[in-house]
């Protein structure tokens, strides 16, 4: 400000001979020769007038990649919205691709079961250590009632216990509440398969005599009139015969994985029936 203040006379002066100097260049007809004052106006001035014209190039320069930015960033931020969008295709096209497999294995399923059946959706599930259930949008008014079988692609799930006009709740046939007459697809040994918990299920009252081997699948033997006769349930994962008692304990993996679950076939068949 003092700086100001002190040469403001001589940078007034300045402005003033520059101005006047430029009034006079433009007015200078093109054809004729510049006089001696002229001639020495230009040498006196010419000095001064070169780092103008470097600052006013400079200033140039910089305003047009100023603008070239703004123009870069405009651009990147439209690329970027494409690049979202085509990626939300590839999302959603990916979901279509593994929903059209899950759907492709579970209608060939449902074309191996004489009875008629409804295909359904996951909505909920509750797949605590003690408890197994699963909610379904479909209910009473697709003609679902209670005691009715659900099954997916690799097998059994478990059987419907509460209808509401909506949806339903399954049993899962890992919960301890859970029973399903079932036999070793390979001895034909019989027993039930009891929920254990923690995803896995026991087979209970075969005898210690019955041929019982890891590996074994476990099959539904139709017995009780819910679920249909070899219908996949698990395979037998341990097996143990203690030195007392007529049975032996089995433990069952079973053969869907009920935590990745999301479409299932319920049989309209009441075991009642």
């Amino acid at each position: 400000m003092d700086f100001f203040k002190k040469y403001m006379l001589f940078i007034l002066a300045a402005v003033g001979i520059l101005a006047a100097l430029i009034f006079y260049s433009l007015n200078i007809p093109h054809k004729r020769d510049a006089n001696i004052i002229e001639r020495g106006i230009l040498t006196v001035f010419a000095p001064i007038m070169k780092p103008f014209s470097r600052l006013s190039a400079f200033g140039e320069d910089v305003w047009n990649n100023y603008l070239d930015l703004v123009d870069v960033r405009r651009e990147n931020l439209h690329l970027r919205e494409e690049v979202k969008v085509l990626n939300s295709r590839v999302v959603a096209a990916e979901e279509a691709n593994l929903a059209n497999k899950r759907l492709s294995l579970l209608l060939g399923v449902k074309n191996s079961i004489k009875e008629p059946t409804l295909t359904a959706t996951v909505i909920g599930e509750d797949l605590s250590p003690w408890f197994g259930t699963l909610v379904i949008d479909r209910g009473s008014s697709s003609g679902i009632t209670e005691g009715m079988a659900v099954v997916a692609a690799d097998g059994v799930v478990g059987q419907v216990v509460k209808v509401a006009p909506a949806s339903c709740r399954v049993l899962l046939l890992t919960d301890h509440s859970s029973g399903i007459a079932a036999t070793i697809q390979r001895s034909r040994a019989r027993g039930v398969v009891k929920g254990k918990g923690d995803g896995l299920c026991q087979l209970e009252f075969t005898t210690r005599e019955e041929d019982v081997k890891v590996g074994d699948m476990v099959v539904s033997s139709g017995i009780g009139g819910v679920f249909m006769k070899g219908l996949p349930i698990g395979e037998v994962t341990m097996v143990k015969r203690g030195e007392y008692g007529i049975f032996q304990t089995v433990t069952i993996r079973p053969a869907v994985n009920i935590s990745h679950l999301e479409d299932v076939l319920v049989v309209l068949r009441n075991g009642n029936d």
